[in-house]
């Protein structure tokens, strides 16, 4: 059993050594949430919850029904149900997915997500593009990794910028949906640009 006090709410875990960060909250997912801010008006999305840390703090901050956790290992639901639970919690929506392929929604106000390390790209690379549209505009993703160009980069891409916090020898970055077609607009200007170009060899 872990005991944990976060943003002032005394929290209790079960867990087994088969799940990610048995023996204590990892540090990473500490890191990340020492930049989050949960808001009344927020929806949010605990992408990959493992056994439940920052979804089940996140409803009782704001709220159960505001939450949905997820996670593709049927331990970690779970053990997410039981600490759930546990905390006083026992109604948030708590699903055994794939990534976004159990989570229909698409008005996260909140995606936040530590994704697992040693995994080839192609995992984040889902999380990144698909947790895009699935949140409003203003909305933000939150992910935490040791990994820094990869994310940066990635994040840059789909978003059209990133905010990156060094803490505790991990990278947190902060992405914020602020238009629902990054790459078209980035397309138009590129086409302004030449016409432009067009236009001044001409009246040359």
């Amino acid at each position: 059993m872990i005991s944990a006090r976060i943003k002032d709410i005394d929290l209790i875990f079960q867990t087994d050594d088969v799940l990610f960060s048995p023996r204590g909250i990892d540090i990473g997912t500490m890191s990340m949430l020492s930049v989050v801010e949960f808001l009344p008006d927020d929806k949010v999305l605990d992408l990959g919850c493992g056994y439940g840390v920052v979804g089940i703090l996140a409803a009782k901050l704001i709220g159960e029904e505001n939450v949905i956790m997820c996670d593709i290992s049927e331990q970690a639901v779970d053990f997410a149900k039981r600490n759930a639970a546990l905390n006083g919690v026992p109604n948030v929506d708590i699903r055994l997915s794939n990534d976004y392929d159990h989570v229909e929604e698409n008005d996260f106000t909140l995606i936040l997500s530590n994704p697992p390390y040693h995994a080839d790209f192609s995992v984040p690379k889902r999380f990144i593009e698909l947790g895009f549209k699935k949140l409003v505009l203003g909305g933000r993703m939150i992910m935490v990794t040791k990994r820094l160009d990869w994310y940066k980069n990635k994040l840059i891409t789909v978003f059209g910028g990133v905010k990156i916090y060094r803490i505790n020898e991990y990278f947190v970055f902060v992405a914020e949906k602020r238009s629902q077609v990054v790459k078209k607009k980035k397309k138009v200007k590129t086409g302004l640009s030449k016409k432009l170009q067009r236009r001044e060899r001409l009246m040359n």
